[in-house]
């Protein structure tokens, strides 16, 4: 009869292999060991709207800087489409493990919930906020050719043509279009709405003079400037530090006008906390740069480095606050 302890170093080191095994397969260990050797390889931001817009715009500014913070390539990729919902899905659905980004504008998250009826993912369940990139503001803006000098005669001149003016935005329930619904109604306005794939193409037919006004979040500013279009108030409770002398809709009677909204980065749900953690210390270095700062200020928004918990109230503040203007104007998805 063989002595069981002659069995017991052999059996020893098979169990242990095992368990080791069962481990290294197990979700918490695979998440410890990605957060562990992460980045080891390129990070993917989806940008979910087209090339030229706000976020486009602000995953470009960021992506570089972090990048070098990182020691790896930040690579982005716009799949626009369903004001987001596309970029967002494609997100929502990848592998947690820090190599997918998305970078949005609030509205996928806290406006599309009140548009469509049924989305192929939950923002809320499948979506973790990572970090705030800027709070972005939209700005009145109008063709040169429009009689009104100033906002409080452009009001009363739409409020006199009642139809006879177009408004262009991104997409139904874009921040713009939003925006243009609450001037609508705290004014008692009519004007058409002419929805784009995008902020860009709205921009360039206001600038071609196929549609009379905009609510633009920021990429036309360098017009206005110089003069190709006609900047006449801001859609925020505060006034633009590059256009001091422009009004807010506040300001000239449409009381507690807060059109704001919020782009930040988002990863999958199941992301390994000290990935989303890392993730937020970085690119809230970068947005403190004075040149993320000047960028982000160029383009008319406000850096904002915050935690991503205070990025996540923020989206459920705005989804209240935007939820009631979409079931005021009856808005729906296209």
């Amino acid at each position: 009869m063989r002595d069981s302890r002659s069995l017991y170093g052999p059996r020893r080191a098979l169990l242990a292999t095992a368990l080791a095994a069962g481990l290294l397969s197990s979700p918490i260990a695979f998440a410890q060991g990605a957060t562990g050797s992460w980045p080891s390889k390129p990070i993917r931001v989806v940008v979910n709207f087209p090339p030229g817009g706000a976020a486009d715009q602000l995953a470009r500014a960021v992506g570089q800087p972090l990048s070098e913070a990182l020691g790896q390539p930040v690579v982005v990729e716009n799949r626009g489409g369903a004001n987001g919902n596309i970029g967002g899905e494609v997100v929502a659905k990848s592998a947690p493990d820090g190599y997918t980004l998305l970078m949005s504008s609030g509205g996928m998250v806290s406006v599309n919930p009140h548009l469509y009826a049924k989305m192929p993912f939950d923002p809320a369940k499948d979506l973790v906020p990572v970090a705030a990139a800027a709070r972005v503001a939209v700005y009145l803006m109008a063709k040169p050719s429009l009689p009104p000098a100033n906002v409080k005669e452009f009001i009363q001149y739409v409020k006199a043509n009642p139809g006879k003016l177009s408004f262009g935005s991104p997409g139904n329930g874009s921040s713009p279009h939003l925006a243009a619904e609450m001037m609508k109604s705290q004014a008692g306005l009519f004007a058409v709405h002419v929805p784009y794939r995008g902020a860009a193409p709205a921009l360039q037919d206001l600038l071609a003079g196929q549609i009379d006004f905009y609510f633009d979040p920021g990429i036309g500013l360098q017009h206005a400037k110089t003069g190709r279009l006609k900047l006449l108030a801001v859609g925020s409770m505060k006034r633009s530090p590059l256009f001091p002398d422009v009004p807010t809709l506040h300001e000239v009677g449409l009381k507690n006008f807060d059109a704001d909204t919020v782009f930040g980065f988002y990863a999958p749900a199941g992301t390994p906390p000290e990935i989303v953690n890392r993730l937020n210390t970085e690119i809230n270095k970068v947005l403190r740069t004075k040149p993320i700062q000047d960028r982000i200020v160029a383009m008319g928004g406000e850096a904002l480095p915050i935690s991503p918990a205070e990025f996540g109230a923020k989206a459920m503040e705005d989804s209240k606050r935007f939820g009631a203007i979409i079931k005021e104007r009856k808005i729906a998805a296209d």
